[in-house]
């Protein structure tokens, strides 16, 4: 675990890559880094998240901007840009039902081979997917979701990369954790002494780099 400046995640991402982005509608997101990556304007990236947020915040900026040629989410209704750019075909949204994407990120963290869920079943999503029968009930099997890279937030941090969390703003970045190839976290503070172990909600091991928040 290493501490970085948020250029300097923003040059760990590149062209191509998927980016797991954490927060909820940009609350607990990875707000320096995403800015650094927008600056960059790295290209042809997917995004997966929960939402595309607004277009003039957090990583509704990377819409804005034309840096997110797919994105798989579960709501694009607060930022018109996302709707404007799949209307005109600048950009492809896979949209996934909110605990569907959940499950999908975690059976990846858990090294699980997909999940069954009935969300789905007979509409537009089911179109493609493996159908398994269990007891007489069908299920869609959804496949894990892993990414290159996962930028994530946190409220806290020690010096052993164990992250703790404020409020709501755990949302998908405790799942994203360990979902990706390279995890970044950016933190709001770095506590000078070691987490209490009841209080670690992300352990260290899953961290590879760490950003200090700027205002």
């Amino acid at each position: 675990m290493k501490i970085i400046s948020a250029k300097e995640a923003a040059d760990l991402i590149k062209e191509g890559d998927s980016v797991m982005l954490g927060g909820f509608m940009g609350c607990g997101s990875a707000i320096s880094c995403i800015d650094a990556l927008v600056e960059k304007g790295t290209k042809n990236l997917t995004l997966i998240g929960n939402d595309t947020a607004r277009e003039d915040f957090s990583y509704g900026k990377l819409i804005r901007n034309k840096q997110i040629k797919k994105a798989i989410t579960t709501h694009i209704g607060t930022n018109k840009e996302t709707g404007r750019q799949m209307s005109d075909g600048e950009l492809e949204v896979i949209l996934v039902p909110q605990g569907t994407l959940a499950e999908r990120i975690r059976a990846s963290r858990s090294g699980l081979g997909g999940v069954l869920v009935t969300t789905g079943l007979g509409t537009e999503v089911a179109k493609g997917k493996q159908i398994i029968n269990v007891d007489g009930k069908d299920y869609l099997l959804e496949r894990p979701l892993r990414a290159d890279i996962a930028l994530i937030y946190a409220t806290y941090a020690d010096k052993y990369g164990n992250l703790a969390y404020d409020g709501t703003t755990r949302n998908f970045n405790v799942l994203m954790a360990m979902a990706a190839d390279l995890v970044i976290v950016e933190i709001e503070e770095m506590l000078s002494t070691p987490l209490n172990p009841n209080n670690v909600v992300v352990p260290g091991i899953a961290i590879d780099y760490i950003v200090q928040h700027k205002e």
